[in-house]
């Protein structure tokens, strides 16, 4: 699995993947920060085991269309005054979890405190957050008229 900056490209990957419209995810592109996850053809759904992606790496950005790899899950996230905002965080729960490394680094980098918004309904993204070390805090803003729970990773 190599994980890499969202294009505008991706939107109806991404607009699969969050089941929403590909026009909404093009300014989702736009407006925050977006990684997205991609299974390689020649080598099924490995992590890369450095975990390092820094900003953009340059070696990853080979062909934005490149038929031997697909899109597997994505993280949308922002920065506030002192906290990382996570707002999105789908696909497959492999990339879930490596995609969730990217805020938290970002956090760390920075020392500010890392808050995600996970619809309810969503039992493994849960998990997810829960095993990376995340806590339930509250219940965060309804999206789409789904309720949301809260949780906060503070400053390590």
């Amino acid at each position: 699995m190599r994980v890499r900056d969202a294009f505008e490209d991706d939107r109806e990957a991404l607009a699969e993947l969050a089941d929403a419209p590909a026009e909404v995810m093009a300014n989702v592109v736009h407006d925050r920060t977006v990684r997205v996850a991609e299974r390689e053809a020649d080598d099924g759904e490995q992590s890369d085991e450095s975990g390092e992606t820094g900003e953009t790496d340059k070696t990853d950005e080979t062909d934005e269309t490149d038929d031997e790899s697909d899109v597997v899950g994505f993280v949308g996230f922002d920065a506030m005054p002192g906290t990382v905002r996570v707002t999105y965080l789908r696909g497959t729960r492999a990339a879930r979890e490596r995609l969730l490394e990217e805020p938290v680094r970002f956090a760390r980098k920075e020392g500010m405190a890392v808050e995600a918004l996970v619809p309810e309904n969503e039992t493994e993204t849960r998990e997810v957050v829960e095993d990376a070390g995340f806590d339930r805090v509250g219940t965060g803003p309804r999206f789409d008229g789904s309720r949301t729970i809260e949780y906060r990773l503070d400053r390590a």
